[in-house]
């Protein structure tokens, strides 16, 4: 199932430069894997030490935060938009 992925700034020297790249999976967690062996490095980036996603990292399919749907077990389709932002935090 081919997916696009949008890719931030800061994750782009994984991609060479790309903002936007394809991925296959039928979940969040395969496209990571895919993406893993499109651009090595980038998942370190996205998931911690237990495979979780990391609390920085935040990912949406389709516009929904994949923490509110089923985490990385959540299915996607062909077409699927999937993003991956990372957190801002910081001011008073």
């Amino acid at each position: 199932m081919a997916v696009r992925v949008r890719v931030p700034t800061p994750l782009r020297r994984f991609t060479g430069g790309e903002g936007e790249v394809p991925a296959d999976g039928a979940s969040i967690r395969q496209v990571i894997e895919d993406l893993e062996k499109r651009h090595a490095g980038i998942r370190e980036r996205l998931l911690d030490d237990k495979g979780e996603i990391r609390r920085f990292v935040n990912i949406y399919l389709n516009g929904d935060d994949v923490r509110f749907l089923e985490s990385l077990n959540s299915k996607v389709k062909d077409g699927d938009d999937i993003s991956i932002v990372p957190a801002i935090a910081g001011g008073r």
